[in-house]
């Protein structure tokens, strides 16, 4: 029997994972769970005999891949996929993917959640500013740029996006306006938005020269990765403008430095919270449930990362 092995050190909901059996179940296959595990020996002991494996933020490296036999496909229940290791995975002859799309309302909601905090002083009893007409710029127009971009028109906000990968024809259709660069980008906005993911192109991209360029007032939110930013110089940025916020559910290395420098224009979330909704959870571990039925009675290889 085709065997699924579900390993999440921070486990999925209930509800993701009655939905994530009862897509296995349908197939035929046997559903396995290793939640909470403390130590990598209980993952290379449990994907020893898994064909399909679903994780969340675990990583799996060549030592995972190397100790799983008979692994056919792992699946990033997410949109990053920086925990999988694609190079090994190639040359193990497994599929790898994500899930895109899944996690992308519930990231968009908290930047908006965030944002409304920020401007009203962190509802700390004084006057703040409004969202209405400030002008936001995302920076990455995928799946979580695209629902920034919708929240964002219903606040009355003008919305401005960048994307390298992304035409602007494609941006203007959403009735975003595209710029040139992202330059451009933090130079006309109140407010920037991230949704880039950690690649060698875009490690510390995020740095002081380029958050400079931002109006007066700025606001900086990242809910996608650590690694884009430039934490020395986002923080030396800060300390010299003291006109400027930083928002994140990412917290930094340097949290304490930030928390003692920048009283009242930063703040972080205990950890990424980004996809921490029930709708979220369960989407995304049945979306991966479904891409591994999908591939292995079908063949299915649409999100598949390392082709």
């Amino acid at each position: 029997m085709t065997k699924v092995l579900v390993a999440t050190e921070k486990p999925f909901s209930k509800v993701a994972v009655d939905g994530i059996r009862e897509v296995t179940n349908a197939a035929g296959y046997e559903l396995a769970l290793l939640e909470k595990y403390t130590d990598k020996g209980q993952l290379l002991r449990a994907v020893a005999d898994a064909d399909a494996l679903i994780v969340r933020s675990d990583k799996v490296d060549a030592d995972v891949l190397a100790a799983a036999k008979k692994l056919k496909i792992v699946v990033r229940a997410g949109a990053g996929f920086d925990n999988l290791d694609l190079s090994s995975c190639t040359s193990h002859n497994v599929v790898a993917m994500n899930t895109p799309g899944q996690n992308a309302n519930s990231v968009a909601e908290l930047v908006f959640g965030l944002l409304v905090y920020a401007v009203r002083n962190f509802f700390n009893g004084t006057s703040g500013t409004e969202l209405k007409g400030k002008r936001l710029g995302i920076l990455a127009f995928g799946n979580v740029g695209r629902n920034v971009a919708r929240i964002a028109k219903g606040f009355g906000m003008e919305v401005l996006a960048y994307d390298a990968y992304c035409p602007a024809s494609v941006i203007e259709e959403a009735g975003v306006k595209a710029v040139p660069d992202q330059e451009t980008l933090f130079e006309e906005c109140d407010i920037v938005s991230l949704h880039i993911p950690a690649t060698p192109e875009t490690i510390k991209s995020i740095n002081k020269p380029l958050v400079a360029r931002m109006r007066k007032g700025g606001i900086l939110v990242n809910t996608a990765r650590k690694e884009v930013i430039d934490e020395g110089g986002l923080l030396s940025l800060l300390q010299e403008r003291t006109d400027l916020k930083y928002l994140t559910d990412i917290k930094p290395d340097t949290d304490a430095s930030f928390k003692e420098t920048c009283e009242g224009r930063y703040f972080t979330t205990p950890k990424k919270m980004g996809a921490q909704t029930a709708e979220a959870n369960a989407n995304a571990g049945v979306a991966a449930a479904r891409q591994i039925v999908g591939f292995l009675e079908e063949g299915i290889t649409k999100f598949q990362l390392n082709k």
